[in-house]
């Protein structure tokens, strides 16, 4: 059996409560990820932003007018006000479909992968992906060539 351990990204990118909208904004353009786990000092869990949460963030701000309204709104709201908590977490040693069937039938994007309490790796939807097409890669190269 194949387990998240074998396909997860290990060490994702991390924030805090206290860290801001833009710095969760900064932090998914430069890394190019839209999900972002939200961690204490001791890597505990508490909770998920994606960016679902953060376009619903900025598109709230648009009655603000201003770029530098738009600015200050997301340097003063914390990520505790728009974090997801109590989010659905999976233990590395899982299989991968039971993960795959979790996340489908949930429409998640995302599960962080926690062991001892602390946040080891996540798992996404895109992570899947890489593993279909491997897949299907073999499947092909396994079929026999047509002769026709």
């Amino acid at each position: 059996m194949i387990t998240l351990s074998e396909i997860m990204t290990e060490q994702p990118f991390t924030l805090g409560p206290d860290n801001s909208l833009k710095q969760a904004i900064d932090l998914m353009n430069q890394e190019r990820i839209r999900h972002i786990p939200i961690v204490n000092d001791e890597q505990h869990l508490l909770g998920l932003v994606t960016l679902s949460d953060v376009l619903a963030a900025r598109e709230s701000k648009l009655v603000l007018g201003s770029q530098e309204r738009e600015e200050e709104f997301t340097d003063n709201v914390q990520l505790a006000e728009l974090m997801t908590r109590n989010v659905a977490c999976v233990d590395p040693h899982a299989g991968i479909k039971e993960a795959a069937l979790y996340l489908q039938r949930h429409k998640y994007g995302c599960l962080p992968v926690v062991e001892r309490g602390r946040l080891i790796g996540i798992v996404t939807d895109s992570d899947f992906i890489g593993v279909a097409i491997n897949l299907l890669e073999v499947m092909e190269e396994r079929e026999p060539f047509d002769d026709q």
